[in-house]
């Protein structure tokens, strides 16, 4: 059966048609869909573990119990995974374990455009790219064959342009693989010698699947006109067919590490002059001059940013091929918290303290926008706990009265944990904000270990934030309402006075949760609003100033009546 279908539809349709039997994972833009499109098949359980580093060792736990196993996160949740993929890769595996990685060349959800095909360089494990939907389950059913031939994890590399595109597919049925018998063996604990007996193993199987490089048909030659050879993989492919289509030689790289050595240098004997174009780092180059063969490269094709038919041409002295343009300029939409977040109340109320912001990483990075302003930085998940603690240690008193971190509820379960006990147990004078929506909102909307509900919407155990607060060592946590913002004022201010480390959970569920009934929209007396402008400090995108007075959308109000509690003129009315 043959469908349209999404790259990120079709590596779950690949995890579905290969007998996988156990997905964990931790949602992260690009990659969220593999696993919520995975769950919609009975045969497979499905889970949003607290964090990547969870979700693999769940992962490989299945695999060792017997059972094909995958997980799926972004580029970025790859560093927090990469602590047990590197001795995985040493223990190795029986049952097949599949890492779905999605990169973000570009950053259209990310704080870096990191480049995954360094974890598979270094961790010493094959990674395939695919280049759209159908080679996105074909190339996610051979890693599992894969990972079970050379007892090895193995990484599908996706990329926001093939996870988010859609191309045809052909479904098949699904494979029931038997269950494995779990069999003890002393040598598979990582230590000493047999960690180094494992290392002897890791090389002969790099060895071994180098030699596998040179002859799968993963990796392929379409010959065209010799006076041009380009070595490509994943989305690069794609760009390099439409803009070169028959008038170059392409060597496409489905395995991208390891990569074949003979291969290569037999293409570049077939053509005249040699290039490289992928996405990212000159992985692929440094290869080729890694095993003496001549080529050009990054010092055309550029390292930053996503690539496009237009970058490519441009980049190479062609004319790039027309696109269809609109009659007007369409007018620049910057990124803005909606109307009624509960989110915003927090930061309004922090920027008004003149307080230095440790940020996070979700929905509420917004903070940052005008006419808020609110955030001073962010680094990863989890980080602000622990980097307010450096700073306050940094600058005592003169920090710890005007600073606090903000972390939303799944960023917390995700790694927020460790950095409250660190501020807990070595007792700076901290004031951590959990901005408590109920939700992971930056993704999608996906449930977490403190909504009470798992991945299929299904009751589930649920973090009571207060009480685990209290036992990792805080005395002083508050729960407050952040649209209520003379309240909020108020905690702030005696948070940050307070002599020891204390927590505010600001709690109010996500506005656009279908869960939660909006009130009507308000209203404006025209007659008492002078344009002021108060009500606009709070950045909210239903409002807006037309001449001398302010207006409400009515589509987007939701009645939240934050900007109620700005106006000294009782202009705005429910």
């Amino acid at each position: 059966m043959r469908e349209l279908m999404l790259g990120n539809t079709a590596v779950a349709r690949g995890l579905y048609e290969a007998g996988c039997a156990v997905i964990s994972s931790y949602p992260g833009t690009p990659s969220t869909e593999i696993t919520e499109e995975a769950a919609k098949y009975p045969e497979i359980y499905c889970e949003w573990a607290p964090n990547e580093k969870v979700a693999l060792e769940v992962a490989h736990g299945a695999a060792v119990g017997g059972r094909r196993a995958a997980c799926c996160m972004k580029h970025v949740g790859l560093n927090v995974a990469a602590d047990p993929l590197f001795t995985i890769s040493y223990q190795g595996v029986e049952a097949g374990l599949v890492l779905c990685v999605a990169d973000d060349p570009g950053m259209f959800s990310s704080q870096n455009e990191q480049d995954s095909r360094h974890y598979a360089i270094a961790a010493k494990v094959p990674m395939l790219e695919p280049s759209d939907s159908q080679e996105a389950l074909a190339f996610t059913k051979r890693a599992f064959q894969l990972s079970e031939e050379y007892h090895t994890p193995v990484i599908v590399r996706m990329c926001t342009r093939i996870s988010h595109s859609q191309s045809i597919v052909t479904k098949g049925a699904r494979q029931e693989v038997p269950k494995r018998a779990y069999v003890k063996d002393p040598e598979r604990v990582m230590m000493t010698s047999n960690s180094l007996k494992a290392h002897y193993r890791v090389e002969e199987r790099t060895r071994a699947m180098t030699a596998f490089s040179e002859t799968t048909d993963l990796n392929r030659i379409e010959m065209g006109d010799p006076s041009l050879g380009i070595i490509t993989s994943s989305t690069s492919y794609q760009y390099v067919k439409e803009v070169f289509g028959d008038k170059a030689s392409v060597l496409k790289l489905g395995l991208s590490w390891p990569m074949p050595v003979e291969k290569i240098k037999n293409f570049a004997a077939q053509v005249d002059r040699l290039l490289v174009i992928e996405e990212l780092e000159p992985i692929i180059e440094n290869h080729c001059r890694q095993i003496g063969v001549e080529v050009m490269g990054k010092e055309k094709i550029p390292m930053v940013d996503e690539l496009t038919q237009g970058v490519i041409a441009r980049s190479l002295g062609q004319e790039a091929k027309p696109w269809v343009r609109l009659e007007e300029d369409i007018p620049g939409r910057p990124p803005v918290m909606c109307a009624g977040c509960p989110h915003r109340g927090v930061f309004y109320t922090l920027a008004k303290n003149k307080c230095m912001v440790y940020g996070d990483i979700g929905c509420y990075t917004l903070g940052v926008m005008p006419p808020l302003n609110a955030l001073d930085l962010n680094i990863c998940m989890g980080a602000s706990c622990s980097g307010l603690h450096g700073f306050n240690l940094a600058g005592g008193a003169e920090h710890e009265k005007h600073s606090v971190a903000v972390i939303g509820d799944s960023t917390f379960a995700h790694s927020g944990i460790t950095g409250i006990a660190d501020i807990a147990y070595n007792r700076s004078n901290s004031t951590v904000l959990i901005l408590d929506n109920s939700i992971t909102g930056m993704t999608g909307h996906q449930q977490n270990p403190t909504t009470g509900r798992n991945l299929r919407g299904e009751p589930a155990g649920k973090i009571d934030l207060e009480a685990l607060c209290r036992a990792v060592g805080f005395d002083r946590v508050r729960v407050v309402d952040p649209n209520d913002l003379k309240a909020m004022d108020q905690v702030l201010k005696e948070e940050l006075a307070a002599e020891e480390p204390s927590i505010i959970i600001s709690r109010r569920p996500c506005v656009m949760l279908k869960s939660v009934k909006k009130a009507p929209p308000l209203t404006v007396d025209l007659d008492k609003c002078n344009g002021c402008g108060l009500c606009m400090k709070i950045g909210c995108p239903a409002l807006s100033l037309r001449g001398e007075k302010v207006e409400i959308d009515r589509t987007q109000c939701v009645g939240c009546q934050v900007c109620m509690q700005m106006c000294h003129r009782d202009a705005l009315l429910p």
